[in-house]
């Protein structure tokens, strides 16, 4: 008898570094590949408005990923999608976050390809993040 086990592997899905230098909320992030974004916080918090605060990064990895899920699924489909407009508010209440999304397709296509492709927002991985457990693993290390 071969009994078999699931075997939980923890893969790595995205990997930042954020450096806080001396501006007081200027931050750099960057990825392992190279690329760099600057957060900050607005002026009203202490910050000098130089980049997109955390908030508004968060938002965005929603509204990038729901894009580029829909394109590459159009894409396959050999789709008429010209655009892919989104625009989402994120809000906070009573311990409650909401992610107001907002989708608009543009481009020659029918009423079930555009419902087919809402369907498929739904389906971005970081909407799936996102709407799943989330688990905060948090060490220290002494510099």
């Amino acid at each position: 008898m071969v009994i078999y086990h699931k075997i939980n592997v923890l893969q790595i899905m995205a990997q930042v570094t954020a450096v806080n230098g001396k501006e007081n909320y200027l931050i750099e992030i960057s990825s392992p590949t190279g690329n760099k974004v600057t957060a900050d916080e607005p002026l009203d918090k202490g910050g000098r408005n130089k980049g997109f605060s955390p908030k508004e990064l968060l938002a965005s990895a929603l509204a990038a990923c729901t894009s580029a899920t829909v394109r590459m699924f159009a894409a396959r489909k050999e789709w008429e999608l010209r655009d892919v407009k989104i625009n989402i508010e994120l809000l906070e209440e009573d311990g409650k976050t909401t992610f107001r999304r907002t989708i608009k397709f543009e481009g020659n296509l029918d009423n079930a390809q555009q419902q087919r492709l809402f369907m498929v927002a739904n389906a971005c991985p970081v909407h799936k993040i996102l709407t799943n457990n989330i688990v905060v693993d948090s060490t220290m290390k002494r510099g």
